[in-house]
């Protein structure tokens, strides 16, 4: 309806305009050196308007070709777009070889080509085309200078995923020249010095862990394994022992896990004391079951004050397995045989495991108790090794009765 009004109101106009035209055309001269020119108003007008059009054509046509060329990539960045999200779907799916084509010959490269050839790198290796993998992520590289590092990181986690792993190290030894301390290389780093058994590269990434782009869990993992092996090593004395302990930062510090390994090395050392008091201080704040077995395998200045404090923690958790068997390794250790073994019983109705069943087995061997203790080790290689377990089974074995069922009976 508007635009009914507003054409209405033109031809109003217009039939005004004519009127007074049509009653007097007027006359114009324009006059240029020595030139003149004569004409009635409506014919400049008409000129005016003619020339306008004119020059709007011009226009037009110089703009023609960026026109076409903006339209086009338009509808390739479209195109590209649909694509990609297609190509993402098939790489879902499992459908590697349609998204490679859509990644790299569907236009999904023109909007977003380090995206698309990274994803065409990943589809590539999945085929086992670690070929046209390294060609995709070679274009990926150059296609954007400022994702380099990305594309690199990429690079060494497939490598890595390939079973590459020397290949991934010299690839993140190429992005640590470029970004030093990059926090995503170090977590491959040291996934890769693990896939490696690389003991001391490990071991040289422990004050860069906390830095890392990686779970908390997974962080602890590395640096336990790195520790571990470094604590393990017969030469180890407190000197070094300490020296690692400050490389490894206040957060990875607080870890259970870690901390657990630390204390059991004070111990190995002689400092089970230091141990003891670390453990104790770390439970009453944090409760872990790395650190509750921890504190039954130390040795501190006084076995039976260790054996009250882990029955003291035992009324708050009395349904604790770990809590149970540190229990009997300290009555073990005042040599209160009857305790641990109640103990004993109580973690193992509870949680079996097979360093239950050892300790459990080796008690009933100093108890005199062979053919049971035979039973324990039995139970415990089952839980350990199932295939072992079974082999091990006699034609008719004596079952070992619950200790549940024992602990009830007394």
């Amino acid at each position: 309806m508007r635009v009914g009004l507003w054409a209405l109101l033109a031809l109003l106009l217009g039939a005004l305009l004519a009127h007074f035209v049509l009653e007097d055309r007027g006359y114009v001269l324009i006059t240029l050196r020595s030139y003149v020119v004569e004409m009635s108003v409506p014919g400049l007008l008409l000129t005016l308007v003619a020339l306008y059009l004119v020059v709007r054509g011009i226009a037009a046509l110089i703009r023609l070709p960026r026109s076409v060329r903006a339209r086009s990539l338009e509808r390739r960045t479209r195109r590209g777009g649909e694509n990609l999200s297609a190509a993402f779907k098939h790489l879902i799916e499992g459908d590697t070889a349609r998204a490679e084509r859509l990644l790299t010959h569907g236009g999904a490269a023109d909007g977003a080509p380090f995206v698309s050839y990274v994803l065409a790198a990943r589809a590539a290796q999945a085929q086992g085309a670690r070929a046209r993998r390294d060609e995709w992520l070679a274009l990926a590289y150059g296609a954007d200078a400022d994702s380099q590092p990305a594309v690199l990181l990429a690079q060494a986690e497939l490598e890595l995923d390939a079973g590459e792993p020397d290949a991934a190290l010299a690839t993140l030894e190429r992005l640590e020249q470029r970004r030093p301390d990059h926090p995503g290389a170090v977590a491959l780093l040291a996934r890769v010095h693990r896939a490696r058994h690389d003991a001391a590269g490990l071991n040289a990434l422990l004050p860069r862990l906390a830095r890392a782009h990686m779970s908390a869990q997974v962080r602890d993992a590395l640096a336990a394994d790195a520790l571990r092996i470094e604590l393990a090593l017969p030469d180890l004395g407190s000197e070094r022992l300490d020296e690692l302990w400050a490389e490894v930062g206040a957060e990875l510090r607080a870890s259970p896990t870690v901390l657990a390994l630390h204390a059991r090395a004070l111990a190995r050392l002689g400092r089970g004391q230091e141990a003891e008091r670390e453990l104790r201080a770390a439970l009453n704040t944090s409760w872990s079951e790395d650190l509750v077995l921890g504190y039954g395998e130390v040795e501190g200045a006084d076995r039976a004050k260790q054996l009250k404090q882990a029955e003291s923690w035992l009324k708050t958790y009395r349904e604790d397995a770990a809590l149970l068997l540190t229990a009997a390794r300290l009555s073990i250790a005042t040599e209160l045989w009857g305790k641990a073994r109640d103990y004993l019983e109580s973690s193992l109705a509870l949680a079996p495991s097979p360093t239950a069943y050892a300790l459990y087995g080796k008690l009933l061997a100093d108890l005199d108790e062979p053919e049971r203790a035979a039973d324990a080790f039995r139970s415990g290689l089952a839980l350990a090794s199932p295939s072992a377990g079974e082999a091990l089974k006699p034609d008719a074995p004596a079952q070992l009765a619950p200790p549940a069922a024992e602990a009830s009976m007394r």
